[in-house]
């Protein structure tokens, strides 16, 4: 065996020693969420969200693909999905698929931003360079309502209608967990802050129970009032 095959065998054997590592990397965190209303379990446990953030080291902060960054689209007077997660420093962009104006704003917490009006086929982006929680209205139409969150960890997961929730590629060590859904008050949210170790056996987070206010909040509009009811020459209402 000449010199050139034993290098050639040494580098085939780094390879596939970094290839067995890659594939050892830590089993997807598992959790399971119950949404509860008024003390009945509901069918529809979708759109939790719970994220890790590391206590004591300082992960590499997550990177947006800029080929993929997520759409709010505004269609059949609705934000369409109405949830988004992204890593902070990520965009959104607004897309108006209505046939009538919208004006997209966030002036409480989170990123605030204001759009202004713009028409059907038009399209607008925000970038949300602070992480937090943003929510999304319209100041034409009340019914509106999105919620962006950005995150300076990769460490998150968003539930299925069945509450199941996977987060990938955690590493041994401390974290302080959070959770959030639009349905269940800040307070009970804030509650169930905590730090938690994740093993190198560990497998899941366990189950997560949630409970609904039942309480529907409305909010004012971009000027802090209530809405009104648009005049039929508003730019709210379609073009004839």
């Amino acid at each position: 065996m000449n010199s050139r095959t034993v290098q050639l065998g040494a580098l085939l054997g780094v390879a596939l020693l970094g290839g067995i590592r890659v594939q050892a990397q830590q089993s997807p965190l598992k959790a399971h969420v119950d949404l509860t209303r008024n003390g009945h379990r509901l069918q529809d446990a979708s759109k939790a969200v719970v994220w890790l953030m590391p206590i004591g080291v300082s992960p590499d902060p997550p990177q947006q693909d800029p080929s993929k960054i997520p759409q709010l689209v505004q269609k059949n007077k609705s934000f369409q999905p109405s949830l988004v997660v992204i890593p902070v420093g990520g965009k959104v962009e607004f897309p108006n698929h209505d046939p009538f104006f919208h004006n997209v704003f966030s002036l409480f917490e989170g990123k605030r931003f204001d759009l202004g009006l713009y028409e059907s086929g038009t399209t607008r982006f925000v970038q949300f360079d602070k992480p937090g929680i943003s929510y999304i209205f319209c100041n034409i139409h009340a019914e509106m309502s999105a919620v962006v969150i950005a995150l300076s960890t990769p460490y998150y997961g968003i539930s299925d209608a069945r509450g199941e929730i996977s987060i990938a590629n955690v590493p041994p060590g401390r974290y302080q967990l959070q959770v959030f859904h639009t349905a269940v008050p800040t307070e009970t949210l804030r509650a169930l802050n905590r730090e938690i170790t994740v093993a190198p056996e560990d497998g899941t987070l366990g189950n997560i129970s949630l409970a609904e206010s039942g309480i529907t909040i409305g909010h004012k509009n971009k000027y802090g009032r209530d809405y009104d009811r648009p005049e039929p020459d508003s730019p709210a209402y379609a073009r004839p």
